[in-house]
């Protein structure tokens, strides 16, 4: 996940928990300053009521002394307000409470927010109750939770939307040092040192000390190739002098046959070891982009060269090689690489193969890519096997001749090409080696 992404949903989830926490908390605030307003609203009722209180009144709320029931007066047809005055044991305090109770009134059941007063009057104890209905107050906080829920959650999908949009804008500078700079790393003499707009200090101090790091790293590169150059001179000479030499040796009628065959298997070593150089040099040159790729490439016509290139070697062992390829796919890039990362996959191929075995070059499509499969039915590999066969000097058996370059080199070359190699292999059933080449046309 793109680290735009993370930030806006981060910000998304931060402002959602800020907003669960404030709708929970809403009922509670709702209800303070209600129960406030209410609180006081009931406080100038009863002041009212006390302030204009006679015997007269008295007896209209309380038709029989003797009859402690309570006689409610309504305020409201709706049953939002009620007062009941009654008798009462208990002494006056002149204190007033506020509770919330369920009252039934005329058979209906509501909740009141009642508040409470205890007083004397004419040396009889009273107890005097005013209620207010909460049933409109519970349906208008239900209704600002809704409301209000809605409007965060719009207010979510709003700020999410711009904070996308924003930290795309900020990080546009972070995206283009990736694309223009970053993934042309493996190219430090193209690389582009031309300075990144950006608003942010950040990124140009970033952008800055990047273009300072491609320096270094081309003329690392720059002294590498340098370095491989004299090297590979300074070690070629001297073995070509050592051959020449032992080649005259032959010469000599003199030498006994020991003799002979030590100087033959030393000009064999000089001439392994030239090798091994040239080898290593060629996979220097590929991964450090000294070759052009600019060749049209026509894979059939390879397939077919290998074959008679390699058709002693396939006789030798009795193997039978089947081409099946169909297309004439051309591809463009470098045709002295190409045809060596494919000799060297059906050298393997043979190499690995058991007498009178098979081998099978086949292609097509898969997901738009064109593909060349070079199947056997050698030895094959397991699983720890296939996971070393690309490295450099790894031998898959140490029974055969080579230097364990073979693979090396033709992944160097499948990756300057950005060709995908795939390979599978069984023990005692074969290897497949499948190339897969950029997108098919």
């Amino acid at each position: 996940m793109k680290i735009k992404h993370q930030l806006a949903i981060f910000n998304a989830l931060t402002r959602l928990l800020v907003i669960l926490i404030l709708w929970l908390m809403l009922p509670i605030l709702v209800e303070n300053v209600v129960y406030r307003h209410i609180n006081n609203g009931l406080i100038e009722k009863k002041k009212k009521f006390i302030e204009h209180l006679n015997r007269k009144e008295i007896d209209d709320f309380i038709e029989d002394e003797d009859n402690t029931a309570e006689t409610y007066s309504q305020f409201s047809t709706l049953h939002s307000e009620f007062l009941v005055l009654s008798k009462s044991s208990i002494k006056s305090q002149k204190q007033t409470t506020f509770t919330n109770e369920y009252r039934i009134i005329e058979g209906e059941e509501n909740e009141y927010r009642i508040l409470k007063y205890y007083f004397s009057y004419e040396n009889v104890n009273y107890q005097l109750e005013i209620g207010s209905s909460l049933s409109e107050v519970n349906d208008l906080t239900f209704i600002i939770r809704f409301f209000i829920i809605i409007v965060f959650v719009v207010i979510l999908l709003i700020t999410f939307l711009a904070d996308t949009f924003y930290i795309e804008y900020l990080l546009k500078p972070f995206y283009r040092i990736i694309d223009t700079k970053i993934r042309r790393v493996n190219e430090p003499e193209a690389f582009d040192h031309t300075p990144i707009k950006a608003a942010s200090r950040d990124f140009r101090e970033l952008d800055f000390v990047l273009n300072q790091m491609m320096d270094r790293i081309a003329e690392l590169f720059k002294k590498e190739k340098q370095f491989i150059s004299n090297v590979s001179h300074e070690l070629l000479t001297p073995i070509a002098l050592l051959k020449n030499k032992l080649e005259n040796l032959l010469q000599n009628e003199s030498l006994d046959d020991v003799a002979v065959d030590k100087i033959a298997g030393s000009l064999k070593t000089l001439d392994m070891l030239k090798k091994i150089i040239n080898n290593l040099l060629l996979i220097s040159r590929i991964e450090n982009n000294q070759y052009q790729a600019n060749e049209e490439i026509h894979l059939k016509e390879i397939i077919l060269d290998l074959y008679e290139d390699l058709q002693d070697r396939i006789e030798d062992k009795k193997i039978v090689f089947t081409n099946k390829l169909q297309d004439d796919f051309v591809f463009r890039g470098n045709k002295t690489l190409i045809h060596i990362l494919i000799y060297n996959l059906v050298t393997n191929a043979i190499k690995y193969n058991k007498s009178e075995g098979e081998i099978i070059i086949s292609d097509g499509v898969v997901q738009d890519y064109y593909f060349i499969q070079i199947k056997d039915s050698g030895i094959g590999m397991d699983e720890s096997q296939l996971g070393k066969i690309f490295n450099r000097f790894e031998r898959m058996n140490s029974d055969q001749d080579g230097q364990g370059l073979g693979l090396a080199i033709a992944s160097s070359i499948a990756v300057f090409h950005h060709i995908q190699i795939k390979v599978e292999s069984e023990i005692s059933i074969g290897t497949t080696f499948r190339l897969l080449f950029p997108k098919a046309n």
